[in-house]
């Protein structure tokens, strides 16, 4: 056999080739093919990438290879980092990038570096999500941006550019369903609105939290009076129970909303 070329079998016998390498004592599985040769290309240019130093990170985007361009950025990672991933991380000072492609990375801080070395990211019909206990998970979920969240409205990036994912690029205007802030000179504002047959304002407040928990409140009236939506509610931490309770039960609603829901519950077939 070829150097780098092992010879296996699927289960209804077809021959194939896996290739592998080892180095700095660590095996490395480098995919399978349809032919020996093949899966010794792909062992040959593994071992150039990784034992000629002369090859720079920058080369990569422009060599023809047989390896995977995901394999291609281990590869070099693990040489120039010492630290192997099987996801396209490459390790920079204080972050890390990973690439979608050879055209597209992302920018991550290095707290998220185990989460991502473990979840690889995938794509589908624009979005980004990784698949984490058996779920489609948004990959901005992690910075509480919700899936309904409209970037320029509910967030931003400072810099401009939505591939810089670091914490300190991404800021998020309105982290709670329902609730949108209204900046003002001086002070900032929360309006609260439920969809229910249209936006139904719930309420103005001072302070984020206590609208969030407005809208929990009118989800809940809405539920009493009929109205059978499945309705998104708000999780707040740094509450205990009580708490919580004490500003639910003060806060107040718009007698707007209240009506609204009082018409419903006389005349049901209006939702």
């Amino acid at each position: 056999m070829l150097p780098g070329a092992y010879l296996a079998h699927k289960k209804d016998g077809t021959a194939y080739y896996r290739s592998s390498i080892t180095f700095q004592n660590k095996h490395i599985s480098l995919g399978s093919y349809m032919t020996e040769q093949k899966a010794h290309q792909a062992y040959q240019e593994a071992a150039c990438l990784l034992f000629d130093t002369s090859t720079v990170f920058d080369d990569v985007f422009s060599l023809p290879t047989i390896l995977n361009f995901d394999k291609v950025i281990s590869l070099l990672n693990f040489r120039d980092n010492h630290i192997y991933f099987k996801n396209p991380i490459y390790l920079r000072n204080n972050y890390f990038v990973y690439y979608l492609s050879p055209t597209e990375e992302l920018k991550f801080d290095i707290d998220d570096l185990f989460y991502y070395s473990s979840h690889k990211i995938m794509r589908r019909q624009g979005h980004l999500f990784v698949n984490d206990y058996g779920m489609q998970v948004s990959i901005l979920s992690r910075y509480g941006i919700k899936n309904y969240a409209v970037a320029g409205r509910d967030y931003y990036f400072a810099n401009e550019d939505p591939s810089d994912l670091r914490y300190s690029n991404v800021i998020v205007i309105n982290r709670y369903y329902g609730v949108t802030k209204i900046s003002m000179p001086g002070s900032d504002t929360y309006k609260v609105q439920i969809h229910i047959n249209g936006n139904y304002t719930v309420g103005t407040y001072h302070k984020e939290e206590k609208a969030a928990i407005a809208y929990n409140k009118a989800v809940d009236l809405a539920k009493q009076h009929g109205i059978s939506k499945n309705f998104q509610t708000n999780y707040l931490e740094g509450y205990s129970p009580r708490e919580y309770a004490d500003i639910y039960s003060q806060i107040k609603l718009s007698k707007k909303y209240l009506h609204y829901l009082e018409t419903i519950a006389k005349h049901p077939g209006a939702v």
